[in-house]
């Protein structure tokens, strides 16, 4: 199938010494060319204050376990004492509130 796509596409190049040369010029122009503003271009990123401060939140998130242990210990422990109450409704209401937000 290949060969029958491309067979249309195949065509000879000639070229005449003249066009050679003028390729060959081309081509070293443009393998020299990418070496010569190497040297002469400087890069530089200024930073937006907005990104300064995303900088710094994300640094601080990082830094952060994700959770509260101390909560979570006093939520275990009232589990586990068998104190801890539960609302169902507004459990329900939630639970319903993020499917809505999640699946529209």
């Amino acid at each position: 199938m290949v060969n029958q796509v491309n067979k249309g596409n195949q065509q000879n190049i000639t070229y005449t010494k003249q066009q050679q040369l003028n390729v060959n010029k081309d081509v070293a122009a443009a393998q020299k060319q990418p070496a010569t503003l190497a040297k002469t271009t400087t890069d530089s990123v200024n930073l937006t204050p907005q990104a300064q401060q995303l900088r710094g939140l994300h640094e601080k998130a990082e830094q952060s376990s994700g959770f509260d242990s101390k909560k979570v210990s006093e939520l275990k422990k009232a589990i586990s004492e068998g104190n801890y109450q539960l609302n169902a409704e507004k459990l329900a209401e939630n639970i319903a509130k993020f499917e809505f937000d999640l699946y529209g």
